[in-house]
């Protein structure tokens, strides 16, 4: 028997059985590669079933939420359910990062409502155009590159509180219903934990929604269903009139609504291509994320009406539950909406809320990073990265605006950085010759460390030739050199001499360019 066959594990089972020996596990083969282009996914009809299902049960899970925020925004909900289907299917063709679901989401609303509120939905379209083209702008100026300097802790802030989000949106629709749904809620929930056990070829959050529509159909049941969060007349509004001139009046009244809505956006689209590439292990194109955003959010307005971004909870359970890798499962997403809407309406109203709500709890509790707040990991991981993630989850929560909670978690997270590093520089005191001393600076010099740096001399006691050595250290800014040049005014006062050297090339012609620009 030759070397090959020793080292087969079916074949070692098969000696160890004719031995009376107990057998070495056998290994299961790896998972097989899964396609991350569509013309691959088209070729595997296991991956593009994949794809499709992931598409389909990801679509039901949205129709309740875009409707939900139409309310808010105080827009009709087939604006934007219509604006939906045109950023599903634009930002599967043009985004960076295959996966993303784009519709009409909550923060957009949150912050187009008040402009709805005081000047009226005409004021929307001019405002909704207006963020894209500043969209547009940031992604064809590289800015989206800017999302490399969010810290791990805020983006583990941010996932934890994107499923602390998504759950408590979903209490509302388990609370004071009839006792029926509580059982469909059940059912739902025990089709999504025990049908994975015996197969995937299906996602489980599919059956689930379809069974117990089936059943409140059949059985003639009266609970609240998707029908109830607003009227589905199944008609396309055609493309959106402006009704405003466009004038300066116009330009001061929706700026400062665009900006919003365009960084808003922005940030959350970014962060959820970002989570995705985490998810798949798997680059994107931010850039490109930014740009086509702002095209599919110009194109919304002029047919729809509103604007929109990633929609994050969706995108989880596209990317997560459903396994999606691919433009696919969104292009499916984007057709079976205009599906439901114009077609299937009087069925997608039939669907009872509290299976959708069970389908995202189970999403919200999977999304959640459980390892992070583990006491044992708690105790290893620094304090200031534990308060920046805490910081991150309690602002998120309190604000309903996860843009809000990233922005305070990134600036927590570069005062405390600062903070640190601020104490990591050290001035030695070296008596160099008779007559001489040198001092030996180590670490980065920056606004931080830098303000104190004029202390860490003993102007009184050095004699009249002293030499600040810097090789070990560089400039980073001008409040470095403005520091450095109140060393040498306080030496010169003194009558000594300050000779600065060791500087790398860099921070010599940066010292040479701000020198002496300070004033006296």
């Amino acid at each position: 028997m030759g070397p090959s066959s020793q080292t087969n594990p079916y074949v070692r089972v098969e000696l160890a059985r004719r031995n009376g020996e107990p057998p070495d596990p056998v290994p299961r083969p790896p998972e097989p590669l899964v396609s991350t282009t569509v013309l691959s996914a088209l070729r595997q009809p296991r991956q593009l079933s994949r794809e499709v299902l992931a598409g389909l049960v990801t679509t039901l899970a949205l129709v309740p939420e875009v409707i939900s925020f139409s309310i808010v925004a105080g827009v009709d909900p087939m604006v934007s359910l219509v604006a939906s289907i045109v950023l599903a299917i634009s930002m599967s063709i043009l985004g960076g990062r295959p996966g993303v679901i784009t519709a009409a989401a909550g923060s957009v609303a949150l912050v187009i409502a008040p402009l709805v509120r005081e000047h009226g939905v005409e004021y929307v379209l001019p405002t909704v155009v207006l963020a894209g083209v500043v969209q547009i702008a940031f992604g064809f100026a590289g800015l989206a590159r800017l999302m490399r300097f969010i810290p791990r802790s805020v983006m583990t802030g941010f996932v934890n509180a994107l499923g602390v989000l998504i759950f408590v949106a979903q209490v509302p629709h388990v609370i004071g219903v009839p006792w029926l749904a509580y059982l469909l809620f059940a059912v739902t929930l025990a089709i999504i934990v025990i049908l994975p056990r015996f197969t995937k070829a299906v996602p489980s959050p599919l059956v689930a929604i379809v069974v117990v529509t089936a059943v409140v159909i059949v059985a003639g049941l009266t609970v609240p269903n998707v029908a109830d969060e607003g009227p589905l007349t199944g008609i396309l509004p055609g493309l959106t009139p402006l009704t405003v001139p466009l004038d300066l009046g116009t330009l001061q009244i929706i700026w400062p609504t665009a900006l919003s809505v365009a960084f808003v956006g922005l940030m959350e689209s970014l962060l959820t291509a970002k989570l995705v590439d985490e998810m798949t292990d798997t680059p994107s194109h931010k850039g490109r994320e930014s740009w086509g955003l702002g095209v599919s959010n110009i194109l919304a307005g002029f047919y729809g009406g509103i604007a929109g971004c990633a929609m994050i909870g969706q995108t989880v359970l596209n990317v997560k539950t459903g396994r999606a890798r691919t433009r696919i499962s969104t292009i499916v997403a984007g057709l079976f909406l205009l599906a439901l809407v114009t077609g299937l309406s009087g069925i997608m109203g039939r669907i009872p809320m509290v299976a959708l709500a069970a389908v995202m709890m189970v999403v919200a509790v999977t999304t959640v990073d459980w390892h992070s707040v583990k006491p044992s990991t708690l105790k290893r991981m620094p304090i200031p990265e534990t308060l920046v993630m805490g910081v991150t989850v309690a602002v998120v929560v309190a604000t309903d605006n996860l843009a809000y909670g990233v922005v305070v978690g990134v600036v927590l997270a570069m005062v405390l950085f600062a903070r640190r590093v601020a104490h990591v520089i050290s001035v030695e005191r070296v008596a160099d010759t008779v007559g001489a001393v040198r001092y030996d600076v180590r670490g980065p010099l920056f606004f931080g460390s830098s303000n104190d740096l004029v202390e860490r001399f003993s102007y009184a006691e050095d004699p009249a030739e002293v030499t600040i050595d810097l090789r070990h250290a560089q400039i980073w800014d001008a409040s470095t050199v403005a520091a450095l040049d109140a060393v040498e005014t306080k030496y010169r006062d003194h009558g000594a001499r300050v000779t600065i050297e060791g500087l790398d090339e860099r921070s010599t012609g940066f010292h040479r360019r701000l020198t002496g620009r300070f004033g006296a």
